[in-house]
């Protein structure tokens, strides 16, 4: 195994970074495409949402792959590679393992214990077995991931740490205030339809907002989320949808925004905002300047990952400063944007009687929230999965080796049974079927314990040398092996989610 991840994320990168680099659905199948292309990766995925951008490779070359899909990423983010560099972090093998269990489980996310992050590494795989730049490691990596951060919110109470970006964005706007309470009787606008969108429309559901608009480009999903609001037995929310024409319409009738679409561009400029609220936009105070953020010199690995830890203090101050001041007065128009790159102008929040909250700010806000006991217990189940699933993979390695082998038994089995009908043609049926099946009880056992033990011994740290040992001591086909490896990594059923 020589699983490599290249990324960066809401822990390494400033907010500002995060939006440029983002990697919309197209984008993301080229970037797969190239990398698999590439000469050091022969296996790839990316795992791409709102505050991270990952690739994941089967590598052969650690030096090597590094600089590929650093330079993949900067080719296919849009932001230069002397610029994006001090933003990236390095796994290798273990640590890559120990890195995606950890996101699985929400300890990575923003808003540490949330559950969203399943779907998307679920979606990562999705488009990896789509393509076809997925195959036996990453099959078995995304697999065990989900497996592992379903495990986590099972066992533990990490859900009570966790909340989706919803939920903790809608306790920003409220202010400290009850949710249900600061929310009961609005009207909310939902910009967008997607799966982010969605769960925003059902959450203000819940909380009791009066009415819920939906706008989004494509009608047909706006209709759809629409109907799903509105089911018998549901919250009985009144709920409509609109041509993405009419939010500026919409928002003059609005008391929260809601947004996440995954357009490149602003949905919401602060004119439209001021507009819709009868302000005047020159009236908005201005932002401060955001200070600069220092690079770390070499880009080895280990001092990646050190400036990932020790520079979190810098891109803390980075966010505070960069956090647009709030609007003085009562808060007329609360505004969420969840989007990445954002959807929402800042300059509308330096409007009086608008709030806004955005990744950015819910970033700030989060850095500070107290982390549940039990996220001890499930970075516990992080560490014992790692274990595990280095001992599987190592012994995985040596099954084609083993498998090789007990075929080429066979066919010495099978030669010496073809020999004995032609010395002993006399033999009955039942004569015959009876030596072939004690021969084959004596290879059995002879073959048993080698390869049981042979397994345990390759599921170790360092064990990988006894696939190549047996192939040496039994002169095995090198083309048997490979013929093996070749037909469990073809086959159809193998890690589909």
């Amino acid at each position: 195994m020589s699983l490599l991840v290249v990324g960066l994320s809401h822990r390494s990168a400033p907010v500002s970074v995060l939006e440029r680099a983002s990697l919309p659905a197209e984008a993301q199948a080229k970037l797969l495409q190239d990398t698999l292309a590439a000469e050091p990766a022969v296996e790839a995925a990316v795992l791409a949402t709102c505050n991270r951008i990952e690739l994941y490779a089967d590598v052969d070359k650690f030096h090597a792959g590094v600089a590929e899909l650093s330079t993949l990423l900067a080719q296919h983010s849009g932001v230069g590679l002397d610029e994006l560099t001090p933003y990236l972090y390095v796994h290798y093998e273990d640590r890559a393992v120990h890195h995606l269990f950890s996101v699985a489980c929400g300890l990575d996310s923003m808003v540490v214990g949330e559950g969203q992050i399943l779907g998307q590494i679920k979606d990562a795989l999705a488009l990896g077995q789509e393509l076809h730049t997925a195959g036996r490691l990453l099959n078995d990596l995304f697999q065990q991931a989900l497996r592992v951060g379903k495990r986590a919110h099972s066992e533990t109470g990490i859900d009570r740490a966790g909340q989706s970006l919803v939920t903790f964005g809608l306790e920003q706007l409220a202010a400290g205030a009850d949710v249900a309470d600061w929310a009961a009787g609005k009207r909310a606008l939902v910009i967008g339809a997607g799966s982010m969108s969605s769960l925003a429309a059902a959450t203000l559901a819940r909380t009791g907002v009066a009415e819920i608009v939906v706008a989004n480009r494509t009608r047909a999903r706006a209709d759809r989320l629409v109907e799903i609001l509105v089911q018998p037995g549901g919250t009985g929310v009144a709920a409509r949808a609109v041509e993405m024409a009419a939010v500026r319409d919409e928002l003059t009738r609005a008391d929260v925004v809601v947004s996440c679409t995954g357009a490149t561009g602003l949905v919401l400029t602060a004119e439209a905002v001021a507009t819709a609220l009868g302000l005047d936009i020159d009236d908005a105070a201005e932002t401060p300047a955001a200070p600069a953020v220092p690079a770390p010199a070499p880009a080895d690995a280990d001092r990646h990952a050190a400036w990932a830890e020790n520079g979190s203090a810098v891109r803390q101050a980075v966010r505070r400063a960069t956090v647009p001041a709030q609007g003085a007065g009562p808060v007329r128009l609360a505004l969420l944007d969840l989007a990445m790159p954002r959807d929402i102008d800042g300059g509308a929040a330096r409007l009086d009687g608008v709030r806004l909250v955005d990744i950015e700010s819910l970033a700030e806000a989060s850095a500070d929230a107290p982390m549940a006991a039990d996220v001890d217990q499930v970075r516990t189940i992080v560490a014992d999965e790692v274990a595990a699933f280095g001992a599987a993979q190592r012994a995985a390695h040596i099954t084609p080796t083993v498998v090789a082998l007990r075929t080429m038994a066979a066919g010495v089995v099978a030669g010496e049974i073809a020999r004995l009908d032609g010395r002993l043609p006399d033999l009955d049926e039942k004569q015959r079927a009876e030596i072939t099946q004690t021969v084959r009880r004596v290879v059995d056992k002879l073959l048993h314990a080698p390869t049981v033990r042979v397994k345990q011994l390759a599921s170790e740290p360092g064990g990988a040398g006894y696939a190549d040992a047996l192939r040496e001591l039994f002169d095995l086909d090198p083309q048997t092996v490979a013929a093996v490896s070749r037909a469990d990594l073809n086959d159809p059923n193998r890690g589909r989610s």
